[in-house]
């Protein structure tokens, strides 16, 4: 068995994903428009919030930013994955919350407002914060850490895709929105929708085009990215509920921190990582995964409005 399982290790993390470089910009290019869209409806006044309601910012910040990363380490560190699974899920947790995260947050009655806030800053800091966390718990973990250092990125680098990615089209979509925000409303309607669909697509291309690792590998995977998502969902839910936040602030916290941009991680996978397998894998089953238990959650949690609080 122990060297059945070593045999397991060495295939896993030396495979490499088939990604074509003509795929990969496609893939670029839809993630880009996907934040253009998203920042189409983001206005200033989204970030004048910052400084109206600070707490529940912060603590949505430090969810996704700090805790979810301390915590998958320890996860990681009691499950002992497969290095190249293990480095997986911490480029997942050290990623902004996803795209669709606004749309579910409001159709589990969450606060809206606060979730596309928190979308808009979280993508400015993922610029810096992203490369940072993986390298930082990448390094701590020391499998992870062999491999961070056979591939031997620059952080300059990534950060520069990275605002490419999320910090232009961002910045973009809100200047547009700011000069011309009938246009803007217009634009986001068909583009956000358009653009998820399109990157969906590709993401199902690449599991497609690599079927035969992705049917030998998916309950090794699945279950980990089970686990790791619900694990999400807890600390963003654990630690806005320990802090007393308003409940509609609580739901669209959870959110955030369980629905993370595992795009964006697919992306810096292909194009720093080579697609390395354990990662490519784990990060493209969370993309699926986090839009079922997404809109599980919402499900249940629209069919439960919340009672108005009382101010203490």
């Amino acid at each position: 068995m122990k060297s059945f399982c070593f045999l397991t290790d060495t295939i896993l993390d030396n495979v490499r994903i088939n990604f074509d470089t003509g795929s990969l910009w496609l893939m670029n290019t839809a993630l880009a428009l996907v934040m253009f869209g998203v920042a189409l409806e983001i206005s200033k006044a989204d970030f004048k919030r910052l400084f109206e309601n600070p707490k529940s910012i912060f603590v949505g910040v430090g969810s996704q930013f700090v805790l979810l990363p301390m915590i998958t380490f320890v996860m990681v560190w009691l499950i002992d994955p497969l290095p190249s699974i293990a480095l997986g899920m911490f480029m997942v947790a050290a990623c902004p919350g996803g795209n669709v995260s606004n749309f579910i947050a409001h159709a589990a009655r969450g606060n809206s407002a606060l979730s596309v806030s928190l979308t808009a800053i979280a993508t400015l800091l993922a610029v810096v914060m992203t490369p940072l966390n993986l390298q930082l718990w990448g390094s701590l973990y020391e499998p992870t850490a062999l491999l961070l250092k056979e591939v031997d990125i620059s952080p300059f680098e990534m950060i520069k895709l990275v605002f490419l990615l999320l910090g232009l089209p961002l910045i973009s979509g809100m200047l547009v929105n700011h000069v011309m925000p009938i246009l803007a409303s217009k634009m986001a309607r068909v583009l956000k929708v358009v653009s998820i669909l399109f990157f969906i697509s590709l993401v199902f291309l690449a599991l497609y085009n690599n079927r035969e690792i992705f049917s030998e590998y998916v309950f090794y995977v699945f279950w980990i990215v089970l686990t790791h998502n619900l694990v999400a969902f807890t600390t963003g839910f654990s630690l806005a509920t320990f802090l007393k936040l308003p409940k509609t602030d609580v739901r669209s916290i959870t959110i955030e921190t369980g629905i993370q941009n595992s795009g964006l991680g697919l992306l810096l996978i292909f194009t720093f990582f080579d697609g390395l397998g354990g990662m490519a894998l784990l990060a493209a089953f969370w993309g699926i995964w986090h839009l079922v238990s997404g809109l599980i959650l919402a499900g249940f949690w629209g069919y439960r409005p919340i009672t108005k609080e009382k101010l203490v």
